[in-house]
């Protein structure tokens, strides 16, 4: 079984990589706060790595799973960068939702070196994370892509093979930017709902068995608004991050998106109102504040 350097244990990074010694991968991490790494090499059979590089020199495929692209592509210069480290033949799988510009980037850079790329965001959340069922949406040439599929499948149920490099940082974007109007519309409507007198939680029970169902109005919204639980699961920062990567994405290939573009400027806001840290469902309290009706009281 080939080594598995794996770079990025956040809150997706690190559910996803306990799987790979399961599988039998010999498994080395890295991340930027080393604790955090020690940590959780204690809690799997895995090594920590002092650097990037010595994560790429001992191994023969390298996963990073970080917040943006730049930030992969960060890593790889320097002494202690992957490239410093990088090994001909190797291969470099980027899980973070990233840019497709950066990736493709990242991709010539890393050739030049006789090293592969895919990038291969993730779908699925904590839970799919944690359950190993998580959909891996993959950008790159056919053979890097079933090279890495092997790998992948520890983690992944659903391994797509969507185009070139960047493909699969574009059909996650997408997904994303969906995922943001879900959110939107439905804490719209039922904000509406709500200042009429009209029960949500009828409302909501209604809409999931009719043509406005959707994952957000039967999942997120009694798990997470209508509990007021708001669990912190996915940064609402990184969603706005995503929709960002969306409209730009719309705009260079001359599509008129104006939703897109109105969700992310919308979420833009909503960063800026509720901050770094909040949840990407929690955007729903600004819906809330503005319409004066709290939803599910």
């Amino acid at each position: 079984m080939p080594t598995i350097a794996f770079l990025g244990l956040g809150a997706i990074g690190a559910p996803m990589a306990r799987h790979l010694p399961a599988h039998g991968f010999d498994l080395i991490v890295w991340n930027r706060t080393r604790e955090r790494a020690e940590q959780f090499a204690k809690a799997v059979r895995a090594r920590v790595a002092a650097t990037p590089a010595e994560a790429a020199r001992e191994s023969d495929v390298v996963i990073t799973c970080l917040p943006t692209s730049r930030e992969v592509e960060a890593l790889l210069d320097g002494d202690d960068g992957l490239l410093a480290g990088f090994r001909r033949g190797a291969i470099l799988v980027d899980c973070t939702s990233g840019d497709p510009v950066t990736s493709r980037h990242i991709a010539t850079r890393l050739g030049e070196r006789g090293v592969a790329f895919v990038d291969a965001p993730v779908s699925g959340g904590k839970r799919g994370a944690e359950e190993g069922t998580l959909t891996v949406m993959c950008g790159g040439d056919i053979a890097s892509v079933e090279r890495a599929r092997p790998v992948l499948s520890a983690f992944g149920k659903n391994i797509v093979h969507c185009g070139d490099v960047g493909a699969g940082d574009m059909v996650k974007a997408v997904n994303q930017a969906l995922l943001a109007i879900h959110i939107w519309a439905t804490g719209e409507g039922l904000a509406t709902l709500a200042k009429a007198g009209v029960d949500t939680r009828v409302a909501l029970e209604v809409i999931n068995t009719s043509s406005g169902r959707s994952n957000t109005s039967m999942n997120l919204f009694p798990e997470r608004v209508l509990s007021r639980a708001f669990p912190r699961t996915f940064r609402l920062a990184l969603l706005d991050k995503d929709l960002r990567i969306a409209a730009d994405m719309a705009r260079e290939v001359g599509v008129p998106a104006p939703l897109t573009q109105l969700a992310s400027e919308l979420f833009g806001e909503a960063r800026a109102e509720l901050g770094e840290e909040a949840d990407h469902v929690e955007a729903v309290r600004v819906i809330e504040r503005t319409a004066g009706v709290e939803i599910g009281t």
